[in-house]
């Protein structure tokens, strides 16, 4: 379960749990702190109160903005605290990802970056392998580009194994190694997501996907946007 400070749901989706009555343990719960929550000393305990819960399994800094330092120290003595299971980063890349590299005493577990087909951020991946550090994929299917979606390999093997051509792109990121996390309120659809492992792409196929790439990414991430995060205050008395 997916939720951060930004998009105001930690209240609802600690309710949604509570109600549930799943037991704790059986959830995979992660969240993220924003930029203007960085330097607040109560920033973690926050978020768990919000949420009703003790620990979270995961969290991220939401983006590379504002004191970020600050806000991973935070995170750090979280995980030591056992309040965090795992530290997670998400949209850093360049010169501020080496920056937090270079202060981490605790590396990332997680990246949660913009990951596709069509873009594998190679870059980030290749700074981060030394500590084995997983890629989360936002936009798994391209920010829904049909023409990314019904590229010509993906219709063959989507015919070959029986499947949609976004199956064959969510097995393919998955023998990738990355996590992903397509969003979807079609029922139908987040089943659909989960039906791809009755299949495996062989070598040959990941190679051919991997010649369709086009290092076309949907976001393009700026310093103005990114520090605009650092002032981009949430009203949490909102939350409902």
């Amino acid at each position: 379960m997916i939720q951060a400070n930004a998009y105001l749901n930690e209240t609802g989706v600690g309710r949604g749990i509570k109600a549930a009555g799943v037991r704790r343990e059986d959830l995979f719960l992660s969240s993220k702190l924003w930029p203007t929550v960085y330097t607040q000393a109560s920033a973690v305990d926050d978020t768990l109160q919000r949420l009703g819960t003790d620990y979270v399994d995961l969290m991220f800094l939401h983006q590379p903005a504002g004191d970020f330092l600050a806000g991973y120290r935070q995170l750090e003595q979280a995980y030591r605290d056992g309040k965090v299971k795992a530290i997670g980063i998400s949209n850093f890349q360049g010169e501020k990802l080496q920056q937090l590299l270079d202060h981490a005493e605790i590396k990332p577990q997680v990246i949660q970056a913009e990951a596709h087909p069509y873009f594998t951020e190679d870059e980030v991946r290749q700074t981060l392998a030394p500590f084995g550090t997983k890629l989360m994929a936002w936009f798994p299917l391209g920010h829904g580009d049909k023409q990314l979606i019904n590229e010509p390999i993906f219709t063959e093997l989507a015919t070959k194994y029986r499947k949609s051509n976004a199956q064959i792109i969510l097995r393919w990121h998955m023998q990738m190694g990355f996590i992903t996390i397509p969003g979807s309120t079609n029922p139908a659809h987040i089943q659909a997501n989960h039906d791809i492992f009755d299949f495996e792409l062989t070598n040959e196929e990941m190679q051919k996907i991997a010649d369709a790439k086009k290092n076309i990414r949907y976001y393009t991430p700026s310093e103005a946007n990114e520090e605009r995060y650092a002032t981009m205050q949430l009203d949490f008395a909102s939350e409902k």
